[in-house]
């Protein structure tokens, strides 16, 4: 086996805040003399939401913000990812930075001196909310996003989410603001297929134009939709733990990523939220060889997935492949551990 943490990736499903480290949580929680939220144990979605909630309270002031850019590149770095395309909604900082505009001002100019220090490329996804937008303010942000893209190489927004709760709230809900996004230039990257079903994975395609799906593990549940998947080209961004936490799958054995990949869809592995569920991206490509029993080309495929498929610029995607391709050409060096 090959060192995972020398292959070229790219993290495509992180949540910016709950990359925060669970050390720098408690920091700050002590900084503004409020309870420790509870990381670990919750096993459904509402749990996790109000754990999510709590943590991002804690960012208050630009200090903070450095600190954690800071912590997310060089995690990053450490899980030998050269890209990142966190998701980041600003609404929920109004009453503290004034506007939609001044909290992004603020989060690409912070993440754009962290990603040099730390020698990574970093661009954003901006999602909806879809349980507290609606289609007339998803259209306004996806104009804000639009215009926030990068200039050059440099540091932007490139794709276009939906995320929060599923249930009872279908892609079809914002039609409209997917097809500025889409039109403006933006990849349309829709959290689906995780708390519904199948179906919303469907939807996300065939309503919205998405070019990647934020967990879509539920896709065999509608007839021939893998096969949609595969045929176009729609790569999934798959989180395992974060799954199996949230109660997706009952268990490992129960994943679907296998499958899908044996299906010829192309798939990220990423970490999704590692304040809350504990796992790195490269912890969670371990588990893949693992439990999985994923292979070196298996693995070096989910890498080649990951970066094709996000919003880094071309200089950086034909480093990263032709990177993947060394590592595949170079002679396995790492012992199985029970060998």
């Amino acid at each position: 086996m090959r060192d995972l943490k020398t292959l070229p990736k790219a993290h495509l499903h992180l949540h910016l805040e709950l990359g925060m480290r669970p050390t720098t949580l408690a920091s700050l929680a002590g900084k503004y003399d409020e309870p420790v939220p509870v990381i670990r144990g919750f096993g459904n979605f509402t749990a996790f939401s109000a754990t999510c909630k709590t943590a991002m309270n804690l960012l208050r002031v630009r200090e903070d913000w450095e600190r954690l850019a800071d912590e997310v590149c060089a995690d990053a770095v450490g899980d030998g990812a050269v890209y990142i395309e966190p998701s980041f909604w600003p609404t929920q900082y109004r009453s503290i930075f004034g506007s939609d505009e001044a909290t992004w001002e603020l989060v690409l100019s912070i993440f754009d001196q962290a990603a040099s220090r730390h020698g990574i490329c970093v661009r954003f996804m901006a999602p909806v909310d879809r349980v507290t937008d609606d289609e007339a303010s998803a259209t306004k942000l996806a104009e804000l996003a639009i215009r926030y893209q990068p200039q050059g190489d440099g540091i932007g927004i490139v794709s276009y989410g939906l995320h929060n709760d599923e249930v009872g709230h279908p892609p079809q809900d914002f039609v409209e603001s997917f097809r500025v996004a889409r039109e403006g230039g933006l990849l349309i990257t829709p959290h689906a297929g995780e708390l519904e079903s199948g179906q919303f994975v469907k939807d996300s395609v065939d309503l919205l134009g998405a070019n990647r799906i934020q967990h879509g593990v539920r896709s065999f549940e509608v007839p021939g939709l893998v096969e949609q998947l595969a045929a176009e080209g729609i790569c999934l961004d798959v989180c395992p733990t974060s799954n199996i936490m949230l109660s997706v799958f009952p268990s490992l054995a129960e994943h679907p990523l296998p499958r899908l990949l044996a299906a010829g869809v192309k798939c990220s592995i990423n970490a999704d939220d590692p304040l809350l569920f504990g796992p790195s991206m490269l912890d969670e490509y371990e588990l893949c060889r693992r439990e999985f029993g994923l292979t070196d080309e298996q693995l070096a495929f989910v890498a080649r997935c990951s970066i094709e498929c996000g919003g880094a610029p071309a200089s950086v995607k034909a480093a990263a492949l032709s990177g993947i391709d060394a590592w595949l050409a170079t002679a396995p060096s790492v012992e199985p551990a029970n060998a």
